[in-house]
């Protein structure tokens, strides 16, 4: 009896996950538990094993994007026969009945798996260079009257998503009926003098009486077209959002960062020796961090639904560059744990988010970011809210610095500090208290031996 291969879900957050790659092909036998396809999730790259032993059938082709719970592929018996799927439906390209003639839709054909045919209508090109676009897209573009030539699609192959015509929506102009009626009269596309203001009649006519002069032709610039991966275009997504939606204020700080390098020198061979990990001062902020939000626990706050809700745990991500992107593992009750477990901690999510087997769970339950561009020489940037935080805090290059200690000229070791927050959550002075508990610890840290 044939089995089916399921994508199945690794978070609250995943609802679709490309197939970056099958590791063996169609027709191959395979054992009860081995690899046999990697799937890119929004946060993470992972394995899919074999659910049985038998001869794979591969549905779903590499580089699709399908949801979860989707049968992508069969492990059927010697001898046994693979069934019809959507795979081997065939689609034949229709005119989309309301945006015109560029515009086309794959339909599939009746088969055993009719919800399956569609899925892979959709997902997949058509010869031809037809446009896909996604029902839900096409529905809210009916709605608003938008002309989905003119939509750029983010999904798999170029395919319009909804979010791509409500991104297109956000940035035209807002025209009063009347400037609406002469804009499509004059067939312009008029633009306000002020980003995201209103136009009126008066506006639009005035463009309209202003001359028109062609731009000079531009050379076409040769240029590498690297496709944008599932990681990188949920990056795009989640900055973009974390733009438009937080009323983001950041604060800055220069902090007399001596002791704490003073104290890492200290316990740094002694945490080495334990874990077999050296201590960086990721792991220091960290707790020193966490010792802050337990003091100013509205730093965590989360808007849902009009309601504010504040976590009580204190679970702190810190943000990681590799190949694939941004990645931001999450340290769990930062505030009940010793240096050496969250040394080993920290290394253990390094070394996953790096090589890739970090999941969609060791990303997902933080209530507050910490981002360190310092090994990079940086001293001072402004980071961007990880929602559904509220606040994020950014840390510089630790240098030798003169400031004045005890009254006089010395040189100390000095780190900025920047502190981003949603002001829709919390105001300018709270935020500003609780960065200077964050500068008192950082100036005397030897709290986190207690």
């Amino acid at each position: 009896m044939a089995t089916e291969i399921i994508l199945p879900t690794l978070g609250e957050t995943m609802d679709e996950g490309t197939i970056a790659r099958w590791l063996v092909p169609s027709g191959t036998t395979v054992s009860k538990g081995q690899p046999i396809a990697e799937i890119e999730s929004n946060k993470a790259v992972f394995e899919l094993e074999s659910p049985a032993s038998g001869i794979l059938t591969i549905t779903k082709p590499a580089g699709v994007t399908v949801p979860i719970l989707t049968v992508i592929g069969t492990i059927l018996t010697p001898g046994e026969t693979p069934p019809a799927t959507g795979a081997q439906a065939t689609t034949t390209a229709i005119p989309a009945s309301t945006s015109g003639p560029m515009e086309q839709a794959a339909t599939a054909q009746p088969s055993t798996t009719a919800g399956e045919a569609t899925a892979t209508a959709e997902a997949l090109p058509v010869p031809g260079g037809r446009r896909f676009i996604s029902p839900r897209a096409r529905r809210f573009a009916q709605e608003k009257g938008v002309d989905l030539n003119l939509v750029v699609g983010s999904g798999p192959n170029g395919r319009v998503e909804e979010r791509d015509v409500r991104t297109y929506l956000e940035s035209q102009p807002r025209l009063s009926p009347l400037a609406r009626k002469i804009a499509a009269e004059a067939g312009i596309v008029p633009s306000p003098a002020i980003p995201r203001a209103r136009l009126m009649r008066a506006d639009v006519a005035q463009q309209v009486a202003r001359p028109i002069t062609p731009k000079p032709q531009e050379a076409e610039l040769s240029a590498d077209v690297t496709p944008l991966g599932t990681i990188r275009r949920v990056i795009a997504q989640r900055m973009t959002q974390s733009a438009q939606t937080t009323a983001s204020v950041t604060l800055t700080t220069e902090v007399d960062a001596t002791e704490l390098v003073h104290l890492r020198e200290q316990i740094k061979d002694y945490v080495a020796q334990q874990t077999g990990e050296p201590l960086s001062y990721n792991v220091l902020l960290a707790r020193l961090v966490a010792i802050a939000l337990h003091e100013f626990p509205y730093m965590m706050s989360q808007l849902k639904d009009d309601e504010i809700h504040t976590p009580t745990a204190v679970n702190i991500g810190i943000a990681v560059d590799t190949e694939r992107g941004l990645l931001v593992p999450v340290l769990r009750n930062v505030e009940n744990k010793g240096l050496i477990a969250l040394s080993q901690e920290v290394a253990a999510l390094m070394k996953k988010a790096r090589d890739g087997s970090i999941t969609a769970d060791d990303m997902t339950g933080g209530t507050f970011t910490i981002t360190n561009l310092g090994m990079y020489g940086v001293d001072a940037f402004t980071p961007l809210i990880n929602l559904p935080e509220c606040a994020i805090l950014g840390v510089g290059r630790i240098g030798q610095r003169p400031a004045v200690w005890q009254g006089q000229m010395a040189i100390r070791h000095m780190v900025v500090l920047s502190l981003t927050f949603d002001h829709r959550l919390v105001d300018g002075a709270p935020a500003a208290r609780f960065l200077q508990r964050v500068a008192q610890l950082i100036q005397n840290p030897y709290v986190v031996l207690l």
